[in-house]
């Protein structure tokens, strides 16, 4: 296993520009040997990690610069350190989030777990490969976690919703819930809709969710709105389709249609908190 140094987030990020709550260390330059890249990896730590000795679960998150802090994102924060030091105040609710940024200009083909004939992409499984059997590794033996399924995550937005339900069933030994935010079901002639009918049934909790104005702000054109039904329809149809698998609503399928959202990190960090409670409150 690759050797890392951790470092406080602050040692890296000096300048007042930056802003983040509670503790986040920041792993320099791991590699990825299924991807031929190095990257570093943001792991936030629980207020209460420093001072018991329990374990923790872990949810892994991809578009790590846009989670924690505004200064390194692309177009907002989302919150995710405010949303958890909340949570463990007032519900005694607390995980380990491990932020992976993306690769700029690899960030299509390692979301894509199939080649779209347009777009190409279509490195998603070994993207996935490296979460599971290099990043997990050395997470676990890092820090303090729960490490089997059901207290191990995945979740992102958009692209980063698509990859996240496709590890969910491409790995079910792995990841025991998946926050699927906004996510981009039409990317490869819509090749993850077979893909999940396909798969087997995991056991496990999956989070579902879009907004009514995801394809565009307002006011809106008549095409716009067109194309917003369009969109949230092509979730409702995956809500489907993973009922039809055996998920139950409310019980291991949680559906958010959230009415005049766009599709922004705004949004995201909007419903990030309720979906951190379905994950968590077990």
């Amino acid at each position: 296993m690759q050797h890392v140094d951790w470092h406080q987030y602050q040692d890296i990020y000096k300048d007042n520009h930056h802003h983040i709550v509670g503790a986040i260390k920041v792993g320099r330059r791991i590699d990825s040997p299924q991807l031929n890249n190095k990257r570093d990896i943001l792991v936030y730590l629980p207020p209460s990690y420093d001072q018991q000795i329990r374990r923790y679960p872990v949810l892994y998150m991809h578009d790590g610069q846009n989670l924690f802090d505004n200064a390194t994102s692309f177009a907002g924060e989302w919150g995710v350190d405010e949303t958890m030091e909340s949570l463990s105040r007032e519900l005694g609710l607390e995980a380990i989030v491990v932020g992976i940024p993306n690769m700029g200009t690899q960030r299509l083909a390692e979301y894509s777990p199939f080649v779209d004939l347009h777009l190409g992409g279509g490195n998603g499984r070994a993207y996935i490969t490296f979460i599971a059997d290099t990043l997990k590794p050395l997470i676990d033996t890092t820090f303090r976690t729960l490490p089997n399924k059901i207290h191990t995550g995945i979740m992102g937005s958009s692209m980063g919703g698509l990859i996240s339900l496709y590890a969910f069933f491409q790995r079910p030994k792995i990841f025991g819930f998946a926050g699927v935010m906004s996510p981009s079901l039409w990317f490869a002639q819509r090749g993850i809709y077979d893909f999940v009918e396909e798969a087997e049934f995991n056991q496990g909790r999956i989070y579902l969710d879009a907004g009514t104005r995801e394809m565009g702000g307002s006011p809106r054109t008549q095409q716009q709105r067109a194309r917003s039904r369009r969109y949230y329809a092509s979730v409702r149809r995956m809500k489907g389709i993973l009922i039809r698998k055996g998920y139950r609503p409310l019980h291991n399928l949680l559906h958010i249609e959230e009415k005049w959202a766009g599709h922004s990190e705004t949004a995201w960090a909007r419903r990030l908190p309720q979906a951190i409670r379905f994950f968590l409150e077990q």
